[in-house]
């Protein structure tokens, strides 16, 4: 056999073993695992004072765990205090102010008005007498007409004035009006609602955690002003963590709400994190430059949000991971994150 025959002999069997190769792969059922690059994502909080005034203390550092409800800064209360102390003084007043127009006139006021009203009819009496005497002298030329009217003035002021004492009398005995106890009670219940404003402004100079959280940047110090405008701590959330990643058109058909998922990082190369889909954004966008290639910058993908199991606290914001999805599974419940944490 000469050598271009054995030439010949082998390139017809390098061709028969490639077109074998592309018919197998082409026969080969496509693969359902869809893998993706993404970073660690996590919600943040920035925490401020409602009023305005100076920082007193701040209790956390940088990098400090918090738990929900944990004190960790305070405002200069002093101004706070002697609000609720203003306020708290007021409604006192207005509550012993209540309470005497319910519990009307006393006994004694009734029995001083009744008095007045008799000395008052005594007095009216006299004048009367007084009165027809001089009319009877000025009959007998005796008496001047001069102190005729004086004696009649006398007793017109008498008179008025017993009717004004029994007017008294009768609103003695009846009370307060109703309108009066009303707009009493209506300015106790304003007084109430100012302590109470009073006490959140105080509360509020009291900065709390929301949650189990780290703090994340600590921005001002005691000392400096604060107000709602001005954050004081910055805290990245725990329990909300997420591997943000983009998937093309072509797969995002394949993809569900609640498919499960796993998670890995270089940082942790052995370690495999549970995940599910949480999020798949409705609009497409670009590839963004944190992800993009000079290939994909042109190409339009979808946000994916797979949320993740991080029960061992190893996973941090920004770092990058790769995703893998079946995408041949149906949608389960979410993964109980409990069972992992050491």
């Amino acid at each position: 056999m000469t050598k271009h025959h054995i030439a010949a002999t082998v390139l017809l069997a390098v061709s028969g073993c490639l077109i074998a190769f592309f018919l197998l792969r082409n026969d080969a059922p496509p693969s359902t695992q869809l893998t993706l690059y993404g970073n660690i994502d996590i919600r943040q909080v920035e925490l401020s004072f409602r009023e305005s005034e100076r920082v007193d203390q701040i209790l956390v550092q940088e990098g400090e765990r918090v738990k929900a409800g944990q004190l960790l800064a305070t405002q200069v209360l002093n101004g706070y205090q002697y609000q609720i102390d203003l306020v708290t003084a007021r409604l006192e007043v207005q509550r012993h102010q209540l309470d005497r127009l319910l519990h009307g006139s006393r006994p004694q006021e009734i029995g001083i008005a009744r008095n007045d009203v008799k000395a008052a009819e005594a007095t009216v009496k006299l004048a009367q007498k007084e009165l027809q005497r001089l009319q009877t002298l000025a009959i007998k030329k005796l008496a001047s007409s001069q102190s005729v009217d004086k004696a009649k003035a006398a007793y017109d002021s008498a008179t008025e004035n017993l009717q004004a004492l029994k007017e008294q009398y009768a609103l003695a005995k009846i009370g307060p009006r109703a309108e009066d106890i009303q707009a009493a009670r209506a300015q106790l219940k304003a007084d109430q609602a100012s302590v109470e404003l009073a006490n959140k402004a105080w509360q509020d100079a009291h900065l709390l955690a929301p949650r189990d959280a780290v703090v994340q940047n600590r921005i001002l110090e005691p000392g400096d002003m604060a107000n709602a405008q001005t954050p004081v701590l910055t805290l990245a959330l725990q329990d909300t963590l997420w591997a943000r990643t983009y998937v093309e058109e072509r797969e995002l058909g394949k993809l569900r709400h609640g498919m499960q998922a796993l998670v890995s990082s270089d940082s942790f190369p052995s370690k495999q994190y549970k995940g599910w889909v949480g999020y798949i954004s409705p609009t497409a966008e670009f590839t963004p430059k944190a992800v993009e290639t000079t290939e994909l910058r042109t190409s339009l993908v979808y946000q994916l949000r797979v949320y993740v199991c991080n029960s061992q606290d190893q996973l941090r914001l920004g770092m990058p991971v790769t995703v893998s999805i079946d995408t041949a599974q149906s949608p389960s419940s979410i993964p109980d994150c409990r069972a992992d944490a050491p």
